[in-house]
């Protein structure tokens, strides 16, 4: 089944104030009968990625997109996810087939509960849809002190290395990491050399994607700027084989079977783009070491890392999460940058529902 997925992520710039576009998209999932828990959780996780300059996976690309599934019925707007099997460590979750944001945000915190007895815990999830930034669930650890890591398996966009049909999602796979007072650390990545969204705001706008983005209909690496037209073939994590995109293809196939196969989920070219399985995982510090000894650590640590001497050319080595913390705290202190078109989708979907909305713009 193929369709045109909805978007808002046209026109200038507005500044949005935070909170009230977070208690804007509460109000308007709440009205698409998204019980108020999990309608703050999409909230959340949207607001959050967009805060921290992730536009991809913020709330002009994906507002509408799950707006749209649930009206469609491709999403359950109130999911009830249970444990299918497993142990007190270890378990499979069925979804319900429940937005991804909410089903992956409820089992971390429940991985993390179950992890501060056992240590470490883990989940695979199926039946699910799209968790929105990977991040957004990993980082839920670190309220608890822990180490969080959160894998989600999609729908194929990913050539394999040598090969000439996507075979793979884009498979992301995101570590969040504590430290004191440094931010933490927070890794989210694609395993593809790039995610599909940005190529999808690169295709919109008419500008063309760098070398090595994307495979062509015969599976042979593009090697010069090109504007791409879906369907696209995205490579693996190294572009070409040559700069070893066999380890993107590696990475993914990884997830696959982590988050689908383990999980019992429909994987690979049966997947269609709404549905997903995730793998959530939590790892109790204290059981290791003391926590305050940790975050030390890692201070010590980052630190070590963004001291390394800059190459030539280039202002200071980040380390993981550091460009995303910055862009959180302009967000906080002078509004969300967000596209005209995602304001006014905001506001025609409040007069849609007859809400009363919070004014959006950050004063």
């Amino acid at each position: 089944m193929s369709r045109v997925e909805p978007s808002a992520t046209t026109g200038e710039l507005v500044r949005v104030d935070v909170d009230a576009l977070r208690s804007s998209l509460t109000t308007i999932f709440e009205a698409l009968d998204v019980p108020a828990g999990d309608a703050a959780i999409v909230a959340d996780g949207l607001v959050l990625a967009e805060s921290r300059g992730v536009t991809t996976h913020g709330v002009a690309n994906l507002a509408p997109r799950y707006a749209g599934w649930i009206e469609e019925g491709l999403a359950n707007p109130r999911p009830a996810h249970r444990v299918t099997r497993g142990a007190s460590a270890l378990m499979n979750v069925d979804g319900d087939g429940g937005l991804g944001i909410v089903v992956a945000a409820r089992v971390m915190d429940d991985v993390a509960e179950r992890a501060a007895d056992t240590g470490i815990a883990m989940a695979t999830v199926h039946n699910s849809r799209h968790l929105a930034m990977a991040a957004f669930h990993a980082m839920r650890a670190l309220d608890h002190d822990m180490i969080g890591v959160c894998t989600t398996a999609v729908a194929p966009a990913m050539v394999p290395t040598f090969g000439s049909e996507p075979r793979l999602g884009t498979n992301p796979i995101a570590v969040a990491v504590p430290a004191g007072e440094e931010p933490a650390f927070v890794f989210d990545a694609a395993t593809t050399t790039v995610a599909v969204n940005k190529l999808r705001l690169k295709q919109r706008a008419g500008e063309p994607a760098p070398a090595g983005w994307i495979v062509d209909a015969d599976g042979e690496p593009v090697r010069e700027p090109a504007v791409p037209e879906p369907p696209f073939r995205l490579s693996p994590l190294g572009g070409t084989p040559e700069a070893s995109s066999y380890k993107g293809y590696g990475l993914a196939a990884i997830v696959d079977i982590l988050g689908a196969v383990l999980s019992q989920a429909t994987f690979g070219q049966r997947l269609e783009t709404w549905q997903a399985s995730h793998t959530l995982t939590a790892i109790d510090i204290d059981a290791v070491q003391p926590i305050d000894e940790f975050r030390t650590a890692m201070d010590a640590y980052l630190r070590m890392l963004k001291s390394t001497p800059p190459a030539p050319g280039h202002e200071e080595v980040l380390v993981a999460g550091q460009r995303e913390h910055r862009a959180l705290q302009a967000s906080l202190a002078e509004g969300v940058p967000l596209p005209s078109a995602a304001v006014e989708w905001v506001a025609e979907r409040g007069r849609r529902h007859g809400l009363t909305l919070p004014r959006l713009e950050h004063t």
